[in-house]
């Protein structure tokens, strides 16, 4: 499958970098541009740019320039970036048609996550319906789970737990990587709570809670 494109636009090199470094670790693919005027031109010369990260203050053409040039011609989604805190800037860009809008400094982790759940309400980012790996059968859209054919009652956590664990099955993770993915990116609880539905977990999916490995200082593991 062919990776999503963002254009990241930002006159600091070291703030482009950050970005990059942390959406192509998602997996996306990312070009970058350190002015408006650049950042036009790639985005009319590449045509499927699925999303725009911008900043407002640059040279040549500041942000909200360069969003009011693209969005003549496209309604692709934007994030706007901006050392500024004040209101009325923040306005003028969701004016501009931005849809979303984070003040630096800001979580490289938090702006990720606002470019995935706006790429999967813009329909660019996919998620497959049905999850399945040894005898666990996970549908989102139903939100139900199977367990040999059987039906399993699990709470919201639970669920999204399970969820992960099948997305990334096979792969070590650890507490904190599944706090930040399960409990969102503003949960500031003790980690320890994993393994509280963990154990949880396990025990509703019987035999099976066996798939759910523990990686001994680090966290957990689905194994099928």
């Amino acid at each position: 499958m062919e990776k999503i494109k963002i254009l990241v636009v930002d006159d600091e090199p070291r703030m482009r970098k950050l970005v990059n470094d942390f959406l192509t670790r998602d997996g996306f693919f990312v070009l970058e541009a350190e002015d408006g005027q650049k950042a036009v031109d790639i985005f009319f010369s590449e045509k499927d740019i699925a999303l725009i990260i911008l900043d407002v203050m640059m040279p040549k053409m500041d942000g909200f320039q360069t969003l009011k040039e693209i969005r003549q011609y496209s309604q692709v989604p934007v994030i706007m970036l901006t050392a500024r805190g004040d209101e009325r800037d923040e306005l003028m860009g969701f004016d501009s048609g931005a849809d979303e809008y984070i003040s630096k400094p800001f979580s490289p982790k938090i702006l990720v996550a606002r470019v995935e759940a706006i790429l999967k309400r813009s329909g660019s980012l996919s998620e497959e319906d049905i999850l399945e790996a040894g005898g666990v059968r996970i549908d989102r859209a139903a939100h139900s789970v199977l367990i040999d054919g059987e039906p399993v009652d699990l709470s919201f956590k639970e669920f999204e737990l399970l969820t992960y664990f099948l997305e990334n099955k096979g792969i070590a993770l650890s507490r904190d990587k599944i706090l930040n993915h399960v409990w969102d990116y503003d949960y500031y609880g003790d980690a320890r709570t994993i393994d509280t539905h963990v154990k949880k977990l396990r025990s509703k999916m019987g035999e099976k809670g066996d798939l759910i490995k523990t990686i001994w200082g680090m966290g957990y593991k689905f194994e099928a």
